[in-house]
């Protein structure tokens, strides 16, 4: 059995400092203070690694982002944030050869609990190796490690035991490339795919679906100053346009939005708004953050009550649209979604919950088998700083994060209503109908179609369903915990 040892960073990744996912591990798992105070050591670890103490800055960075921090939140960032980040800065080329062999390891200085989450689930590595962190009786992270970084090579040789690795990539000036030497071959950066790996049959990464954080851009030392220098800045502009928002009527908020840096842009012919003995439209509208349906009515200058579910009480009370919370009992939510039919039009996301990357969930086919006025949308959207989502956090603070972006940017385009033939009324079947609608404002977007669910999302991103309690947060809170060892169902 062939097989080939890689370096992370530098390898497998293109960039070799560490540092931004140290960043993002004080940010996520710890706040704002600790994401400032590695900030400021930044200096001192740069000035070690001119001085050939590398190592020493290594450690720094380690104990600064996590000491005081239970390994299980660790975890959960390595599991729900960092996979997008190191996917962003994956070298094609280096996955290329690493894919081509039959057993496959990554070391990495990385903590391995950081890594191996990604390493596994999509480089399909076979095993992880890099430095282990210390963790009390209690399951805080002490900050320091259980072995000297230096001794990665060692682990390596351990584990191979008497056999020698088929193929070493890694960088020459590594330290953690000791491992090299070990290899039967050495191969450095710059890769060129050579003719094994063309005839292989190759594999790409599994992709990045589901993520959560609050970053949207990868946090390396400018950045992060950035951030911190507007983050004031950003909760004065996010109050200053959910106040205005909230007073002035809705025809006046493209304008409103323009003065405030945001911007809408709207392709496609809307419908007009329902009259005489006809009852109202309902949009099916792709689900990016909980703005979908205030967009939508921004944009239509009127009201249009949204269906909603597992949204927090703060963000129905600032919301400027009327709301309907379902229950998830499909006979009471077709009922009262009939009601508001008839009154008017009706905004829903069959999707159930917000996905980030170019991907559709599975549309819940109910809004197919209540009505044939039916009316795709497709909304996206785009933002500098903070994401408006977010599966562990609290979701109260969602739209205050969209708001706090320099300059959010939404994107609304209306599709023609489903003919009559294109619905249940010929027979068709709910499902049917249902597809057929993901996959027209799939190809609007240029996604993909997927058959995950908002359980499947939570299940990787929280350790749970979804569910959140509409009587109180402590309600939600036990939820969690008993649900938070379920098995992944797919």
């Amino acid at each position: 059995m062939e097989s080939v040892v890689s370096e992370l960073e530098g390898t497998l990744l293109k960039n070799p400092d560490p540092f931004s996912y140290f960043m993002l591990v004080a940010f996520e798992a710890s706040g704002l203070i600790r994401f400032a105070l590695l900030l400021i050591v930044w200096p001192i670890v740069c000035l070690l690694d001119l001085l050939g103490m590398g190592d020493v800055g290594l450690k720094i960075m380690i104990f600064v982002s996590v000491v005081g921090v239970p390994e299980s939140e660790i975890e959960t960032v390595a599991r729900a944030v960092l996979p997008k980040f190191y996917m962003d800065d994956i070298d094609l080329e280096a996955w290329k050869v690493f894919s081509c062999y039959d057993k496959r390891v990554v070391v990495t200085r990385i903590p391995r609990v950081m890594v191996e989450r990604f390493a596994k689930e999509h480089l399909r590595a076979d095993e992880v190796i890099g430095s282990e962190l210390q963790v009390n009786r209690f399951g805080f992270a002490t900050g320091l490690v259980k072995d000297d970084i230096a001794l990665i090579s060692d682990r390596v040789k351990a584990y191979f035991k008497d056999e020698q690795p088929t193929v070493g990539l890694g960088r020459k000036t590594s330290t953690a490339s000791e491992f090299l030497f070990i290899c039967q071959e050495q191969h450095h950066p710059p890769f060129v795919t050579n003719q094994k790996d063309d005839h292989h049959h190759l594999i790409r990464p599994l992709p990045v679906i589901f993520h959560d954080g609050r970053l949207v851009k990868r946090p390396t030392p400018s950045m992060a100053l950035l951030i911190l220098l507007w983050l004031p800045l950003g909760i004065i502009l996010a109050t200053i346009r959910i106040t205005v928002g909230l007073i002035l009527p809705m025809r006046f908020h493209p304008y409103i939005s323009q003065v405030f840096g945001g911007a809408i842009v709207v392709k496609g012919n809307p419908p007009p708004p329902p009259s005489g003995s006809n009852s109202g439209v309902l949009f099916v509208c792709t689900h990016r953050t909980l703005m979908d349906p205030i967009i939508l009515s921004v944009v239509l200058g009127r009201k249009i009550p949204a269906v909603t579910y597992s949204i927090s009480r703060f963000s129905e009370i600032i919301s400027p649209i009327p709301t309907v919370r379902l229950t998830r009992m499909r006979h009471v939510d077709a009922e009262k979604i009939k009601r508001k039919l008839d009154e008017g039009d009706l905004v829903v996301c069959p999707e159930g919950t917000t996905c980030r990357e170019p991907f559709l969930l599975r549309f819940s086919a109910l809004f197919a088998e209540l009505t044939n006025r039916i009316v795709p949308v497709a909304m996206n959207y785009r933002v500098g700083f903070f994401h408006a989502t977010t599966a562990r956090g609290w979701k109260g603070l969602d739209p205050i994060f969209f708001f706090m972006n320099p300059r959010p940017v939404y994107e609304v385009t209306f599709l023609n209503q489903l003919p009559i033939e294109a619905t249940c009324s010929s027979g068709k079947s709910a499902h049917d109908v249902a597809n057929y609608v993901q996959r027209i404002l799939a190809a609007t977007l240029g996604f993909q179609c997927t058959n995950f669910t908002r359980k499947d999302k939570y299940r990787v991103l929280a350790g749970n369903d979804g569910t959140v309690s509409s009587t109180s947060c402590v309600g939600h809170l036990k939820k969690v915990v008993n649900k938070a060892f379920k098995p992944f169902i797919h």
